[in-house]
């Protein structure tokens, strides 16, 4: 299917690695124009060089996505910007009585206020022009609540509700907000998760994967690459009539109807 997206300049944040690349080597597949953003200058190099022959332009811009300094750096090198992934790493695994108020500002910071603010950049450009495409990648936590993962699910959920309304006002100018909420994908962060429980049950960390790829009905874990075909068919000509929506890709995880 064509996207109807070539050469459309598009923004994925923390996008070195994991679901943002997918996102990001999708949209490139799809003839955009795309900035990639990590705090690893080397590591967002090597994918530059990797998603570089996929088809469209890839900018890579080392900045911190959090920072001010950051994101004006991002929304320099872009220009006119017409489709938006927001994306960051969440807090780590944490009992929420351990969470002080500067992890809590640190997460709020990370996972609300940030692409908040990224969007406030980014959607009167998008209206005034016809079109627009914003992805805000968040967690199946959201829908599904995870012990131990509070701080980010409840920043996220934030973020999901503060643009709801937002989406609603801008849909007639061709403008769409949704979000995606990824479950169980085969990335750095999972690894690092395996690796932890391994550790603290005396197990091997392909036990601890095994184990958890059973609780999937798919019974294996997303790759970024079927994550990134979905967010680039959100940002595509033809999702235009989706807006507002938290899209839930799991593997059929989360055990509900609606």
């Amino acid at each position: 299917m064509d996207l109807g997206i070539a050469g459309r300049t598009a923004i994925v944040c923390a996008s070195s690695r994991g679901l943002g690349k997918g996102c990001a080597g999708a949209l490139a597949a799809a003839g955009c124009r795309v900035v990639i953003n990590g705090r690893d200058a080397e590591a967002l190099e090597a994918t530059r060089a990797e998603l570089a022959p996929l088809g469209g332009e890839i900018v890579a811009v080392a900045a911190d996505v959090g920072t001010p300094e950051g994101r004006a750096a991002l929304l320099a090198a872009a220009g006119d910007v017409d489709i938006l992934v927001n994306n960051n790493a969440g807090p780590p695994f944490r009992d929420f009585r351990e969470i002080d108020e500067a992890a809590m500002l640190k997460g709020l910071n990370a996972n609300m206020l940030t692409p908040v603010a990224l969007i406030q950049a980014v959607i009167d450009g998008m209206t005034a022009r016809g079109f627009g495409r914003i992805v805000n990648i968040t967690s199946s936590s959201v829908k599904a609540p995870i012990a131990g993962l509070d701080l980010s699910s409840g920043a996220r959920a934030g973020l999901t509700a503060f643009v709801a309304g937002i989406a609603r006002t801008v849909a007639d100018r061709n403008v769409t907000i949704n979000a995606i909420m990824p479950g169980s994908f085969d990335t750095d962060r999972l690894r690092s998760g395996f690796e932890r429980t391994a550790k603290t049950e005396g197990i091997d960390v392909a036990a601890a994967r095994q184990r958890a790829q059973a609780r999937i009905p798919t019974r294996r874990l997303g790759s970024p690459e079927e994550f990134g075909a979905l967010c680039a068919f959100l940002c595509s000509a033809q999702a235009g009539y989706i807006t507002g929506q938290s899209i839930l890709i799991d593997g059929g995880q989360v055990n509900a109807t609606f």
